[in-house]
């Protein structure tokens, strides 16, 4: 062989090799981890708070489609389809699941895998819902935040009652949610040490939260609890037309129901709390094992109040109210 074939031949297998650099290199690159998105609610809906885990995430240097990959799962508020879509990320073998809008979607999850790291958001105690084995110590591969929304029951009883020195106040649950049971009973017992009357109403559907505000009615309720759900907070335009339809005050359990024209509300910052989660989940992405991370509990609540829909039922809101409020809707 030639002095110059030799030399073209070593050019030609040398650029070979430059070219198939970065391909190598590209294929010994991680692969990118993938969050299991499990959620209870719907994404028409979710959407403030999805935008609030997502900064959650980026404060720990995760951006969406940049480094993490997000799988979305909604239940829309039909808690059966739950359990098939938990499954499904399972068998989609992502890095983490994080199971938001109450306890049905984290249970769904739990059921559904042993070893992939879980991080869940609930409303009542994920202890006695056998999610966690202790708060400080949960254990297993599941940990995450809980915002106790039926323990505040008592706290909406009184303020509601602040408001509007109502003689029977009816109760609008979801029975299919777990943690409105818990509200439910805290309300109960809190009604009984103030001598209040209670009207308890069930709504699993559309059309029983339109006949139930029609027995509210009826029944000459002088005021309504709305108790935590997330199949209420989807479809909270119309509980909150159908309060301002029949004139009844109206006590909610967060922000996004003043936010649309209801009365009041007080619960945790659920904007502040998926930003925890979006951080928490962060923390699993990174190597914490959920069983060393306790869950986290609220430390931000808030009383909102709108004062058009109280001139809209002819209420005049007390100053010591006005006084308490963290945000106050014109």
């Amino acid at each position: 062989m030639s002095p110059k074939m030799q030399r073209r031949d070593f050019i030609t297998l040398l650029g070979g090799a430059a070219a198939a650099l970065p391909l190598a290199a590209h294929a010994q690159q991680p692969a990118m981890p993938v969050i299991g998105f499990l959620n209870g609610g719907s994404l028409a809906r979710w959407t403030h708070l999805l935008a609030a885990y997502r900064r959650g995430l980026n404060d720990a240097g995760y951006v969406e489609n940049h480094n993490v990959a997000i799988e979305y799962r909604w239940a829309e508020g039909q808690y059966d389809r739950l359990s098939a879509q938990a499954a499904d990320l399972v068998a989609r073998q992502v890095t983490v699941i994080v199971a938001g809008g109450g306890e049905p979607a984290a249970l769904a999850a739990k059921a559904a895998t042993s070893t992939i790291p879980i991080v869940f958001t609930v409303d009542g105690d994920p202890v006695k819902a056998g999610l966690v084995t202790s708060l400080s110590r949960p254990g297993s591969n599941i940990t995450g935040q809980v915002s106790f929304a039926g323990a505040l029951g008592a706290k909406r009883l009184g303020l509601v009652l602040d408001l509007v020195p109502a003689s029977l106040v009816g109760v609008l649950v979801n029975p299919n949610f777990p943690a409105a049971l818990n509200e439910l009973a805290d309300l109960k017992a809190a009604s009984e040490v103030r001598g209040q009357q209670l009207v308890v109403f069930h709504a699993t559907n559309e059309s029983e939260i339109e006949a139930a505000f029609a027995n509210i009615v009826e029944r000459r309720a002088g005021a309504v609890i709305v108790c935590a759900d997330v199949f209420f907070v989807a479809r909270r335009e119309m509980i909150v037309a159908l309060a301002a339809r029949y004139a009844i005050p109206a006590i909610y359990v967060q922000r996004e129901f003043p936010a649309v024209g209801g009365l009041i509300s007080y619960g945790i910052s659920f904007a502040d709390q998926y930003r925890q989660l979006g951080r928490y989940t962060a923390r699993v992405l990174k190597g914490a094992k959920p069983a060393d991370l306790p869950v986290l509990q609220p430390t931000k609540f808030e009383f909102v109040i709108n004062l058009k829909a109280a001139r809209t039922l002819g209420l005049t809101v007390p100053p010591s109210l006005l006084a308490v409020a963290d945000e106050v809707i014109e």
